[in-house]
């Protein structure tokens, strides 16, 4: 498509995409850190999935053992820099924070989390952890993204050989090509990526699984699979014109932003983003700091049930997108271009269902539309594994060891739980490492 949205100045595009929240100073990262309680039940180290001993590492902040603290970090959550910037902790550890009930403001507990492991980094990333003898066996992981690296950087640790197989050429997945970079740039996730491989994980990059080398290679090279792949592409709109230039898939788009050529990526004036979660909500805010006059997210039903989150949506908000809720996309039309949509207004009815209110159609006038409606599984790709079993689009494992229906294939991440937060992607790795474990054990 054309680049129809006027150009920035390079200065421009990096207060646009300048980090939401800065790291704090030593000083105040200490007075942070002694504000908090050490509750004894801990209710933040409850509700973070990876569950961090999150006043065990704040209280080793207080006494200067940044070291210390960035080990307690890592037992439990390999992509820690990424969670401590992409994570929702206001619904999660923050949310639980003892100081809420208070009234007060809750510990700072992602910021904090990032002081420590940017100093980690820092420091050259010295090593923190012992690896076990060699087990002389070895596990094939795919997917490069939170999932897959959590369960190599666990494997490694217990013994075993471990090749990550990625088909984009820059590893870490959604950690390096699928998050807004005001929250994080790549260059954050490629510290991850170069501290799980100096562990000893090898990465083989430009390797698509299926094309390059078939699964069933992979079975026989290896003692045990590991299925990090996440989703793929947005379905279809199955609407009249979504064919048109101009019409983009939210992931392809977040990929393009992400490579901080900012002034290279194509942006209507005019952007009317399909969808209202979280992916969405990354699109819409990208496309206005990337110079659109108008954007728009059109979302078939009410505020209420939308996916994203509060703290997003009041963020694409200062940032002047427009929510068109209970709005329909029923047509895309332009010649050879986008040049507008039809939408028409819907309603729920608690028996019927969403239905679309008769002459009720509205247009707006759009040179770009940029899909958010979830994500598809990479389906041709898992019909090829033998005994692998697929429901509602996720790869169905068994939730106490993460095994599949193959019993040398185990999976986590997006792929079977349909599209979650990065910090669940990291637990599902790591748990999965352990099951892995208890299986080559059991088989030696």
């Amino acid at each position: 498509m054309k680049n129809t949205a006027p150009l920035l100045s390079p200065k421009e595009y990096e207060a646009n995409f300048a980090e939401l929240h800065p790291p704090l100073t030593g000083i105040s990262a200490k007075a942070e850190a002694e504000r908090c309680l050490y509750c004894f039940d801990s209710p933040c180290t409850k509700s973070c999935p990876t569950h961090i001993d999150i006043p065990g590492f704040i209280k080793k902040i207080s006494s200067d053992n940044l070291l210390g603290s960035a080990k307690t970090i890592l037992e439990s959550n390999w992509v820690a820099l990424t969670c401590a910037k992409a994570c929702p902790v206001q619904v999660l550890c923050e949310g639980a924070c003892v100081y809420n009930g208070k009234k007060e403001k809750p510990i700072e507990i992602g910021r904090l989390q990032r002081y420590v492991m940017d100093n980690y980094f820092e420091s050259g990333m010295p090593d923190l952890f012992t690896k076990a003898q060699g087990k002389n066996k070895s596990v094939g992981i795919i997917g490069s993204g939170p999932a897959g690296l959590a369960c190599g950087a666990e494997l490694t640790l217990l013994g075993y050989d471990v090749t990550i197989y990625e088909s984009n050429k820059i590893p870490g997945g959604l950690n390096s090509w699928g998050i807004a970079p005001y929250k994080m740039r790549q260059k954050d996730s490629l510290k991850e990526v170069k501290m799980i491989k100096g562990l000893g994980v090898k990465i083989k990059t430009g390797i698509r699984v299926g094309e390059a080398i078939s699964i069933d290679k992979l079975l026989e090279k290896h003692d045990a699979i590991f299925l990090g792949i996440g989703l793929s592409e947005s379905p279809e709109l199955k609407i009249p014109g979504e064919n048109l230039k101009g019409v983009h898939d939210a992931l392809s788009f977040i990929e393009e932003v992400k490579s901080e050529k900012w002034d290279e990526v194509k942006i209507g004036k005019r952007v009317a983003v399909i969808g209202a979660g979280n992916t969405a909500i990354d699109a819409a805010t990208e496309a206005k700091r990337l110079g659109a006059e108008q954007v728009y997210i059109v979302y078939r039903r009410a505020a209420s049930q939308m996916s994203a989150y509060e703290f997003e949506f009041i963020l694409a908000k200062n940032d002047g997108v427009i929510f068109l809720f209970n709005s329909v996309p029923v047509k895309i039309k332009g010649k050879k271009y986008v040049k507008e949509i039809i939408c028409k207004k819907s309603r729920l009815d608690n028996q019927a269902g969403l239905s679309l209110i008769p002459n009720s159609d509205f247009v707006l006038p759009v040179d770009m539309v940029i899909k958010a409606i979830g994500q598809k599984p990479h389906q041709d790709f898992l019909n090829s594994i033998p005994k692998l079993k697929i429901r509602n689009g996720q790869v169905v494992v068994n939730f106490k060891n993460y095994q599949t229906g193959n019993r040398k294939v185990f999976a986590g991440g997006d792929c079977i739980n349909g599209g979650k937060e990065v910090v669940n992607a990291a637990f599902d790795g790591k748990m999965a490492a352990r099951s892995i474990d208890n299986y080559l054990s059991a088989s030696a």
